[in-house]
């Protein structure tokens, strides 16, 4: 796989090189976009709305004042870096004149173009952007809700979770066992679950060094597979033990108390420390406005990213269906700008622009050494593809520092996407 410099990672975020010409602007007159959600998708599409119609009435509809990365939270997790250091901010885009309302979307009444929030006001928009992302199938897996995930933590949404899943793993006694239970697809960041046993059994080797990671998994496969079994086999021997459907690593009862675990063939499993990851859904707001479907998420039209039921509706990011994209925050990033460009000449009564996507992924194996997957996509036949040829893996034979490399270039990747989500970039 050939290599990419920083400057390169740089201009693949910063550049849209299917906006928009000046003019929109003026013909998108003072329209309302209300945009639902904080994260990679929904902060990228309020700068950039602004961005490319300044005129444009922008409203960011989130109740927190700061968003917490899922990217870098393992790290985080294995005590590389401060849960701190993962918190974005509003600040850039207020000063852009954003309007950040911050409250709770609850629902979208889609015949009258209005969002109800927590308060009780309805807010009136002209298009409507909706990225709140993902929830927990809390029903998936008996005996795991909310509750449960207080003793057993998920820590699939960053923040008070991965401070949780990082004191557990602190406090566990040296020999103890640590179980990372895995949802089948789709789920967010499909390499995530296997990037964080990676750098857990690095913690542990430092500091609990008779204690092992067990993955149990809904899946017989995964995503950069080979990549990471000959890294835990070369790096960690047997601290590493990866279980997957057909070995019965297909999770379906949780007794939180006991820290116990029952898969699918009546095996139990107990542990010191359980990060159980449910299956997933689009957030709650997507449900309860009917946008979604039968798989939990929100029906797309792929060249616009239009609701497939709700033609004034975008929507990005982890709660939409956009296969073969994964749910990732690069594929959020990539959706939302093309997702405006579309919102933006929807309004000015203007043709999409073609679009064009691509996502990156890079896991880290230990300090200093990543790998990492790429492709890019398109819309054929009004569905999303793969590129044919476009998908790069790095090697399972690295030459000598590509490893090292990567790692700097998930480093550049990750300054990179939150400055140009959440900054202050021109």
């Amino acid at each position: 796989m050939q290599g990419l410099t920083r400057r390169q990672v740089l201009a693949g975020l910063a550049i849209m090189p299917w906006l928009l010409p000046a003019s929109v602007n003026a013909s998108v007159g003072r329209a309302r976009v209300v945009v639902v959600g904080g994260g990679f998708a929904g902060a990228t599409a309020a700068r950039y709305l602004k961005r490319q119609a300044p005129a444009l009435e922008v409203v960011l509809v989130e109740p927190k004042s700061g968003f917490y990365t899922c990217p870098f939270s393992n790290h985080a997790v294995a005590g590389l870096r401060s849960v701190t250091t993962l918190r974005q901010d509003y600040r850039a885009l207020q000063q852009q004149q954003v309007v950040h309302v911050r409250e709770r979307a609850l629902e979208i009444k889609l015949h009258e173009q209005q969002v109800v929030l927590q308060g009780g006001q309805h807010l009136r928009y002209d298009r409507l952007f909706l990225a709140p992302g993902i929830d927990m199938d809390w029903q998936a897996i008996e005996g795991y809700d909310q509750a449960a995930a207080e003793l057993l933590p998920h820590a699939w949404q960053a923040g008070a979770q991965t401070r949780l899943l990082r004191r557990q793993l602190q406090a566990m006694d040296d020999g103890g066992l640590v179980i990372i239970s895995v949802p089948d697809n789709p789920y967010r960041c499909p390499p995530g679950p296997y990037e964080r046993a990676s750098l857990i059994a690095h913690y542990l080797s430092q500091a609990k060094p008779r204690s092992k990671v067990l993955i149990l998994d809904s899946k017989d496969a995964f995503s950069k597979q080979a990549l990471f079994q000959q890294d835990w086999l070369t790096r960690h021997g047997e601290r590493i033990e990866w279980v997957g459907r057909a070995g019965g690593g297909h999770v379906v009862r949780a007794d939180a108390k006991r820290r116990e675990l029952v898969c699918e063939f009546g095996q139990r499993q107990r542990a010191a420390v359980i990060n159980l990851i449910p299956p997933q859904k689009a957030a709650v707001i997507a449900q309860r406005s009917g946008l979604v479907d039968a798989s939990g998420w929100v029906p797309i039209r792929p060249a616009t990213f239009q609701a497939l039921h709700a033609a004034t509706v975008y929507v990005a990011g982890d709660a939409c269906i956009a296969a073969p994209m994964p749910k990732s925050a690069y594929s959020a990033n990539a959706q939302a700008k093309v997702a405006v460009t579309a919102l933006l000449a929807d309004l000015a009564g203007l043709e999409p622009p073609a679009a064009a996507w691509r996502n990156t992924c890079y896991s880290l194996l230990a300090p200093g050494q990543a790998v990492s997957i790429a492709a890019d996509y398109a819309v054929s036949a009004q569905r999303l593809i793969e590129r044919p040829g476009s998908l790069t893996l790095s090697p399972l034979q690295a030459p000598a520092g590509l490893r090292a490399q990567e790692a700097a270039l998930g480093e550049a990747w990750y300054q990179s996407i939150c400055a140009d989500t959440w900054g202050s970039w021109s």
